[in-house]
Protein backbone atom coordinates (compact mmCIF):
# COMPACT_ATOMS: atom_id res chain seq x y z
CA UNK A 1 0.00 0.00 0.00
CA UNK A 2 1.07 3.42 -0.61
CA UNK A 3 0.68 5.41 2.45
CA UNK A 4 3.13 8.53 1.60
CA UNK A 5 2.31 11.36 -0.21
CA UNK A 6 6.05 11.79 -1.12
CA UNK A 7 6.11 8.80 -3.26
CA UNK A 8 7.09 9.48 -6.82
CA UNK A 9 4.55 7.74 -8.38
CA UNK A 10 1.75 10.11 -6.73
CA UNK A 11 4.16 13.03 -7.38
CA UNK A 12 3.89 11.97 -10.77
CA UNK A 13 0.71 12.07 -10.80
CA UNK A 14 0.32 15.72 -9.32
CA UNK A 15 2.36 17.08 -12.04
CA UNK A 16 0.16 15.07 -14.98
CA UNK A 17 -2.72 17.02 -13.53
CA UNK A 18 -1.35 20.49 -12.55
CA UNK A 19 1.01 20.56 -15.47
CA UNK A 20 -0.08 20.78 -19.63
CA UNK A 21 3.75 20.49 -20.91
CA UNK A 22 4.20 17.16 -18.47
CA UNK A 23 1.59 16.04 -20.16
CA UNK A 24 2.57 16.61 -23.51
CA UNK A 25 5.87 15.71 -22.58
CA UNK A 26 5.03 12.28 -20.98
CA UNK A 27 2.42 11.53 -23.36
CA UNK A 28 0.06 10.55 -20.58
CA UNK A 29 -2.79 12.14 -18.70
CA UNK A 30 -4.71 10.76 -15.86
CA UNK A 31 -8.68 10.11 -15.51
CA UNK A 32 -10.44 9.84 -12.52
CA UNK A 33 -13.70 7.74 -11.57
CA UNK A 34 -15.74 4.98 -12.18
CA UNK A 35 -17.43 5.98 -14.61
CA UNK A 36 -14.34 7.32 -16.73
CA UNK A 37 -12.84 4.19 -16.21
CA UNK A 38 -15.42 1.94 -17.71
CA UNK A 39 -15.34 3.52 -20.82
CA UNK A 40 -11.70 3.84 -20.71
CA UNK A 41 -12.16 0.00 -20.39
CA UNK A 42 -15.19 -0.42 -23.26
CA UNK A 43 -12.69 1.28 -25.59
CA UNK A 44 -10.39 -0.74 -24.67
CA UNK A 45 -7.51 1.75 -23.13
CA UNK A 46 -4.90 -0.05 -21.20
CA UNK A 47 -3.38 2.21 -18.34
CA UNK A 48 0.09 2.82 -17.50
CA UNK A 49 -1.12 2.97 -13.55
CA UNK A 50 -4.22 2.49 -11.69
CA UNK A 51 -4.26 3.96 -7.61
CA UNK A 52 -7.70 2.69 -5.72
CA UNK A 53 -8.45 2.92 -2.19
CA UNK A 54 -10.02 -0.03 0.16
CA UNK A 55 -13.45 1.03 0.66
CA UNK A 56 -14.30 0.90 -3.38
CA UNK A 57 -17.52 -0.26 -4.30
CA UNK A 58 -18.36 -3.22 -6.09
CA UNK A 59 -18.56 -1.57 -9.70
CA UNK A 60 -14.65 -0.14 -8.64
CA UNK A 61 -13.51 -3.61 -7.43
CA UNK A 62 -14.38 -5.30 -10.87
CA UNK A 63 -13.05 -2.78 -12.61
CA UNK A 64 -9.55 -3.02 -10.71
CA UNK A 65 -10.15 -6.99 -11.44
CA UNK A 66 -10.27 -5.97 -15.17
CA UNK A 67 -7.30 -4.24 -14.76
CA UNK A 68 -5.12 -6.68 -13.27
CA UNK A 69 -6.30 -9.48 -15.55
CA UNK A 70 -4.53 -7.19 -18.52
CA UNK A 71 -1.71 -6.89 -16.04
CA UNK A 72 -2.00 -3.29 -15.56
CA UNK A 73 -0.16 -2.26 -12.10
CA UNK A 74 -3.33 -1.54 -9.39
CA UNK A 75 -1.72 -0.31 -6.04
CA UNK A 76 -3.70 0.34 -3.10
CA UNK A 77 -3.40 3.75 -1.46
CA UNK A 78 -4.66 5.22 1.80
CA UNK A 79 -7.52 7.81 1.69
CA UNK A 80 -4.99 10.39 2.31
CA UNK A 81 -2.56 9.66 -0.92
CA UNK A 82 -5.84 9.72 -3.12
CA UNK A 83 -6.89 12.92 -1.89
CA UNK A 84 -3.86 14.39 -2.34
CA UNK A 85 -3.55 12.55 -5.80
CA UNK A 86 -6.92 13.47 -6.90
CA UNK A 87 -8.13 17.02 -8.72
CA UNK A 88 -11.47 16.92 -7.32
CA UNK A 89 -13.07 17.45 -3.96
CA UNK A 90 -14.23 14.21 -3.32
CA UNK A 91 -12.57 11.50 -5.03
CA UNK A 92 -14.26 8.69 -5.86
CA UNK A 93 -11.19 6.39 -5.06
CA UNK A 94 -9.80 5.28 -8.11
CA UNK A 95 -8.19 6.96 -10.86
CA UNK A 96 -5.72 5.75 -13.58
CA UNK A 97 -2.45 7.42 -15.87
CA UNK A 98 -2.87 6.74 -19.21
CA UNK A 99 -1.14 6.72 -22.67
CA UNK A 100 -1.77 9.90 -24.53
CA UNK A 101 -2.67 8.77 -27.95
CA UNK A 102 -5.57 10.72 -29.52
CA UNK A 103 -7.32 8.97 -32.24
CA UNK A 104 -6.79 10.15 -35.71
CA UNK A 105 -8.83 11.14 -38.20
CA UNK A 106 -10.68 9.40 -40.73
CA UNK A 107 -8.95 9.31 -44.14
CA UNK A 108 -12.10 11.01 -45.43
CA UNK A 109 -14.22 13.51 -43.47
CA UNK A 110 -17.68 15.63 -43.86
CA UNK A 111 -17.75 16.85 -40.21
CA UNK A 112 -15.34 18.95 -38.11
CA UNK A 113 -15.36 20.70 -35.48
CA UNK A 114 -12.59 23.72 -35.43
CA UNK A 115 -12.90 25.13 -31.69
CA UNK A 116 -11.08 28.90 -31.72
CA UNK A 117 -9.34 29.89 -28.34
CA UNK A 118 -11.89 27.98 -26.27
CA UNK A 119 -10.50 28.78 -22.93
CA UNK A 120 -13.08 27.35 -20.34
CA UNK A 121 -12.22 23.63 -19.79
CA UNK A 122 -15.99 23.00 -18.87
CA UNK A 123 -17.01 24.18 -22.36
CA UNK A 124 -14.25 22.41 -23.74
CA UNK A 125 -15.28 19.16 -22.31
CA UNK A 126 -19.31 19.73 -22.98
CA UNK A 127 -18.15 20.63 -26.27
CA UNK A 128 -16.31 17.52 -27.29
CA UNK A 129 -19.00 15.16 -25.66
CA UNK A 130 -21.51 17.13 -28.12
CA UNK A 131 -19.70 16.57 -31.01
CA UNK A 132 -19.19 12.91 -30.20
CA UNK A 133 -22.81 12.62 -29.88
CA UNK A 134 -23.64 14.63 -33.06
CA UNK A 135 -21.63 12.20 -34.81
CA UNK A 136 -18.67 14.78 -35.93
CA UNK A 137 -15.52 13.10 -37.51
CA UNK A 138 -13.10 15.53 -35.41
CA UNK A 139 -12.48 18.18 -33.51
CA UNK A 140 -9.70 20.16 -34.24
CA UNK A 141 -8.39 22.89 -31.31
CA UNK A 142 -6.25 26.43 -32.33
CA UNK A 143 -3.79 27.82 -30.56
CA UNK A 144 -4.76 29.06 -27.61
CA UNK A 145 -7.94 26.67 -26.77
CA UNK A 146 -7.48 24.87 -23.16
CA UNK A 147 -5.56 21.88 -22.99
CA UNK A 148 -8.11 19.04 -24.00
CA UNK A 149 -6.65 16.42 -21.82
CA UNK A 150 -6.46 18.52 -18.61
CA UNK A 151 -8.78 17.03 -15.27
CA UNK A 152 -11.83 19.33 -15.42
CA UNK A 153 -11.83 18.80 -19.63
CA UNK A 154 -12.26 15.37 -19.59
CA UNK A 155 -14.05 14.90 -16.53
CA UNK A 156 -17.19 17.28 -18.51
CA UNK A 157 -16.13 14.91 -22.03
CA UNK A 158 -17.56 11.94 -20.04
CA UNK A 159 -16.27 9.57 -22.19
CA UNK A 160 -15.70 11.91 -25.28
CA UNK A 161 -11.80 11.41 -25.47
CA UNK A 162 -11.87 7.77 -25.93
CA UNK A 163 -14.10 8.06 -29.00
CA UNK A 164 -13.13 11.43 -31.05
CA UNK A 165 -10.69 12.12 -32.54
CA UNK A 166 -9.10 15.78 -30.76
CA UNK A 167 -6.04 17.43 -32.85
CA UNK A 168 -4.38 20.42 -31.14
CA UNK A 169 -3.51 22.57 -34.59
CA UNK A 170 -1.70 25.01 -35.79
CA UNK A 171 -4.35 27.34 -38.02
CA UNK A 172 -1.67 25.79 -41.03
CA UNK A 173 -2.92 22.70 -40.11
CA UNK A 174 -6.11 23.21 -39.67
CA UNK A 175 -6.47 24.74 -42.87
CA UNK A 176 -4.85 22.34 -44.29
CA UNK A 177 -7.24 19.09 -42.43
CA UNK A 178 -10.42 21.34 -43.48
CA UNK A 179 -9.46 21.79 -47.33
CA UNK A 180 -12.12 20.43 -49.94
CA UNK A 181 -14.69 21.39 -46.72
CA UNK A 182 -17.03 24.40 -46.86
CA UNK A 183 -16.20 26.27 -43.45
CA UNK A 184 -18.96 27.74 -41.53
CA UNK A 185 -18.44 30.36 -39.14
CA UNK A 186 -20.67 31.20 -36.20
CA UNK A 187 -21.33 34.69 -35.11
CA UNK A 188 -24.25 36.14 -32.83
CA UNK A 189 -26.05 37.87 -35.86
CA UNK A 190 -23.70 37.80 -39.00
CA UNK A 191 -25.01 35.23 -42.08
CA UNK A 192 -27.96 33.22 -42.19
CA UNK A 193 -29.95 31.35 -39.98
CA UNK A 194 -29.17 28.43 -38.86
CA UNK A 195 -31.87 26.65 -39.94
CA UNK A 196 -31.93 28.20 -43.32
CA UNK A 197 -28.02 27.42 -44.25
CA UNK A 198 -27.35 23.66 -45.61
CA UNK A 199 -25.87 21.59 -43.53
CA UNK A 200 -25.57 18.63 -45.90
CA UNK A 201 -22.61 19.59 -47.22
CA UNK A 202 -19.40 18.42 -45.99
CA UNK A 203 -18.17 20.92 -43.74
CA UNK A 204 -16.12 22.25 -40.58
CA UNK A 205 -17.93 24.41 -37.96
CA UNK A 206 -16.10 27.15 -36.04
CA UNK A 207 -17.00 27.68 -32.40
CA UNK A 208 -15.45 31.13 -31.71
CA UNK A 209 -14.18 31.56 -27.85
CA UNK A 210 -16.26 32.76 -24.98
CA UNK A 211 -14.91 36.17 -24.60
CA UNK A 212 -14.52 37.51 -28.48
CA UNK A 213 -16.07 35.03 -30.64
CA UNK A 214 -14.78 33.81 -33.92
CA UNK A 215 -11.34 35.66 -34.64
CA UNK A 216 -8.95 36.26 -37.39
CA UNK A 217 -7.97 33.37 -38.18
CA UNK A 218 -11.11 31.92 -38.27
CA UNK A 219 -12.77 34.88 -40.00
CA UNK A 220 -10.30 34.38 -42.94
CA UNK A 221 -10.95 30.41 -43.39
CA UNK A 222 -14.45 30.75 -42.93
CA UNK A 223 -16.62 30.24 -46.32
CA UNK A 224 -20.28 31.08 -45.08
CA UNK A 225 -21.49 32.72 -41.54
CA UNK A 226 -24.91 31.66 -39.73
CA UNK A 227 -26.59 32.82 -36.54
CA UNK A 228 -28.60 31.19 -34.11
CA UNK A 229 -32.22 33.84 -33.67
CA UNK A 230 -33.24 34.56 -30.40
CA UNK A 231 -35.55 36.43 -28.73
CA UNK A 232 -35.30 39.98 -28.29
CA UNK A 233 -33.48 40.84 -25.54
CA UNK A 234 -30.82 38.23 -25.14
CA UNK A 235 -27.50 38.84 -25.44
CA UNK A 236 -26.08 35.64 -26.53
CA UNK A 237 -25.07 31.79 -25.24
CA UNK A 238 -22.48 30.52 -23.70
CA UNK A 239 -19.81 28.44 -25.97
CA UNK A 240 -21.26 25.07 -25.06
CA UNK A 241 -24.96 25.95 -25.48
CA UNK A 242 -24.41 27.74 -28.59
CA UNK A 243 -22.09 24.76 -30.03
CA UNK A 244 -24.63 22.10 -29.16
CA UNK A 245 -27.57 23.60 -31.26
CA UNK A 246 -25.45 24.25 -33.95
CA UNK A 247 -23.84 20.69 -34.27
CA UNK A 248 -27.65 19.20 -33.80
CA UNK A 249 -28.86 21.34 -36.32
CA UNK A 250 -26.03 19.91 -38.25
CA UNK A 251 -27.51 16.06 -37.23
CA UNK A 252 -30.93 17.08 -37.64
CA UNK A 253 -30.66 18.17 -41.42
CA UNK A 254 -28.95 15.19 -42.07
CA UNK A 255 -30.85 12.58 -40.16
CA UNK A 256 -33.72 14.46 -42.17
CA UNK A 257 -32.18 14.19 -45.73
CA UNK A 258 -31.20 10.42 -45.10
CA UNK A 259 -27.23 11.14 -44.71
CA UNK A 260 -27.30 9.56 -40.92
Amino acid sequence: MISSVQNPKIKRIRLLQTQSRSRKKELAFIVEGIRLLEEAQNTYQVPELVIYTSDLDPRGQKLVEAFLEQNVPCEEVSEQVIKAASDTETPQGILAILPLKPLPLPEETDFLIIADEIRDPGNLGTLLRTAQAAGADGFLLSPGTVDPFSPKVIRAGMGAHFRLPILSCSWEKIREVADGLTVFGADMKEGSRIWDADLNLPLALILGGEAHGPGKHSRDLADAWMHIPMTDGSESLNAAAAGAVLMFEVLRQRTQEGLL
